[in-house]
């Protein structure tokens, strides 16, 4: 699949629940959000149908996110009927890491091969402070175990928080650099202002070489993730929601009051 400006899309970020067990500062409300009704959530079968069409379209590569996805139950089946579907090349999860003990070897064993994983400070005050429910021990031990499960790359998510976690960036490279881990630093971003810089250690912010869609809990195909532009697969069609998000993907975005970080996954 090419898009307009010529840009490959390939790669598939799919939101497979709004719920999550932390209230992180940057993504939001102490309260948390209105939650989807359960029927409007797509199920692992609907989701599984969706990339195979995206596959024969040119999909390589998925990212499950949230919400928290490690709270939606069974994960690693659905993990497993995306691995079996043939065309899919790479399959990574974003995650706060506190389910990982208990899944991540079910995951590697279902088809999972990396994980990104959110650890903003080591400061355990801080930490609990920035996630609100959060602490920072039950990540960390998510991380041993995705170590030990190999679901490597491990990467780490460091999102800068200005005023709040400028002077814990040494404290986490040189973990991060002890344990082997691939550390990124992403600024905060205002969806309403379409307000975001590129991904320091990753691609992620260079709307020059996006290559990614990405699908929400409820069914629609969002080109990105600064656009109001939304395609809903149960309405259109699976392809015909994927050929509009391609073929009307902006160049960039500029802003969109459709989506919050908390339902659409970063």
């Amino acid at each position: 699949m090419l898009d307009p400006y010529n840009r490959p899309i390939n790669y598939l970020r799919i939101s497979v629940t709004d719920r999550c067990n932390f209230r992180c500062t940057y993504c939001m409300p102490a309260e948390g959000v209105p939650l989807k009704r359960h029927e409007d959530i797509m199920s692992f079968n609907e989701i599984a149908e969706i990339v195979k069409a995206g596959v024969q379209l040119g999909l390589k590569k998925i990212r499950l996110t949230g919400g928290e996805p490690l709270v939606r139950k069974d994960l690693p089946k659905l993990v497993k009927m995306i691995a079996e579907i043939e065309g899919i090349e790479d399959i990574g999860l974003t995650t706060n890491g506190v389910y990982l003990p208990l899944f991540a070897t079910q995951l590697k064993e279902a088809g999972l091969n990396r994980v990104n994983i959110s650890l903003d400070t080591l400061n355990p005050e801080k930490f609990k402070k920035i996630t609100r429910f959060g602490n920072v021990e039950d990540v960390l031990r998510g991380i041993d175990a995705a170590i030990a499960a190999r679901l490597i790359p491990v990467k780490i998510n460091f999102v800068r928080i200005a005023g709040e976690n400028e002077e814990d960036e040494t404290e986490v490279r040189e973990f991060c650099e002890m344990k082997n881990l691939q550390l990124r630093f992403i600024r905060q971003m205002n969806l309403k202002t379409g307000e975001f810089d590129a991904v320091e250690g990753g691609k992620g912010g260079i709307c020059e070489i996006c290559n990614r869609l990405r699908l929400t809990a409820d069914g629609f195909i969002v080109p990105c993730l600064h656009s109001e532009l939304r395609f809903n697969v149960r309405e259109l069609g699976i392809t015909e929601a994927f050929r509009r998000a391609v073929n009307l993907k902006p160049e960039k975005g500029i802003g969109t009051e459709s989506h919050e970080f908390s339902n659409i996954g970063g």
